[in-house]
């Protein structure tokens, strides 16, 4: 019998990275600013890093592409006093979003979602936070930026965001990732408008396995969406005082984006078994279309077959077949009949 393989089992806290490495080299995008001064920095984890923190009235904001480098995610929590817990969450992305307060800092996951219209599938990236009185520390796992935006906000002086705290910062962040849970729903959306105008013009066969793959896709955005509904009001309702009184209206707002993504996300999956009924219904009625066909034509035929049947027994003594009309005769009656059944079908409403 082949031997089973024991698993590892590390103790709390051990940083080991579980995942699969989506960058070669990890990218560290610095911003440094107040109200009246930022200052921006682009390193990776092949040069030399002295991480720092500045004064608290000062936010430093390290954003880390690629998380398979666990000395440097080591380095940055024995800097800043990360949680061992923290550092251990951050390596693993299979976390469930979720929001935790520790005693030097706060910690939010997130999952950024992005549906991709062909092939029919999502793509899911882990987005990690900490953060503290004014710093903030994010783990991304590709090198795509997914804060673009609120980087140019940063640099254009666009909003309050240069005047806010750490807080301010991590809840724009979150609001960014959120803003694109709108933007997966509506290339959903799409898809499905396709799939009903499919549906009814011609559907084909691959049209229920396409469905199911979407309904699939909405199943695992749910997953992601319904526990940060929980992790999002416990970031709104904390008492920790990084958290601002006059941030907290904006976190609950995006609480209330979080239902609402959760509800339209309901109503798309509705959609789609309300398309699956429908697939069922159109191969009902084509397929009683089909025997409707073949029901008449086999209702017509069966008299014509009795006549021709009828007159092709082997008999003498019938007068018929050797009457000089009798062959023009029978046609004559058979296409009456079938006429007759053909009008008859066409009263009753069943042609």
């Amino acid at each position: 019998m082949p031997q089973k393989k024991h698993r590892e089992t590390l103790p709390p806290g051990s940083v080991v990275f579980k995942g699969d490495q989506k960058v070669e080299k990890i990218s560290i995008n610095y911003l440094k600013y107040d109200a009246e001064h930022l200052v921006a920095q682009t390193l990776d984890n092949q040069t030399d890093i002295t991480f720092l923190q500045s004064a608290p009235e000062i936010v430093d904001w390290y954003d880390i592409r690629g998380l398979h480098d666990t000395r440097l995610i080591e380095a940055l929590g024995k800097t800043f006093e990360i949680h061992p817990l923290i550092l251990e969450d951050i390596v693993d992305t299979d976390q469930r979003p979720k929001f935790e307060e520790y005693e030097n800092g706060l910690f939010l996951v997130i999952r950024a979602l992005h549906f991709q219209k062909s092939p029919q599938k999502m793509a899911v990236e882990q987005v990690a936070i900490y953060f503290q009185k004014g710093l903030v520390v994010t783990f991304q796992e590709t090198g795509s930026d997914l804060f673009e935006s609120v980087r140019n906000r940063l640099q254009l002086r666009k909003g309050k965001i240069r005047s806010r705290g750490a807080d301010y910062l991590v809840y724009a962040l979150a609001d960014v990732l959120v803003d694109q849970y709108y933007f997966m729903l509506e290339d959903i959306e799409e898809v499905i408008s396709q799939l009903e105008e499919e549906l009814l013009d011609n559907p084909d066969e691959t049209i229920r396995e396409r469905i199911h793959l979407v309904k699939r896709t909405l199943i695992a955005a749910r997953k992601s969406v319904s526990p940060l509904r929980e992790a999002i009001n416990r970031f709104g309702k904390t008492e920790n005082e990084v958290i601002e009184e006059n941030t907290k209206l904006f976190i609950r707002d995006l609480y209330d984006h979080t239902i609402q993504v959760m509800d339209m996300a309901e109503n798309y999956r509705d959609m789609l078994s309300g398309l699956q009924d429908l697939h069922l219904s159109e191969i009902s009625y084509k397929m009683n279309q089909v025997m409707q066909v073949l029901t008449v034509i086999t209702t017509v035929f069966v008299p014509l077959s009795f006549l021709v049947g009828l007159y092709g027994m082997n008999f003498d003594n019938m007068p018929e077949l050797h009457y000089r009309y009798g062959y023009f005769i029978l046609w004559g009656i058979m296409i009456l009949v079938a006429g007759g059944l053909l009008l008859w079908f066409r009263r009753k409403r069943w042609l």
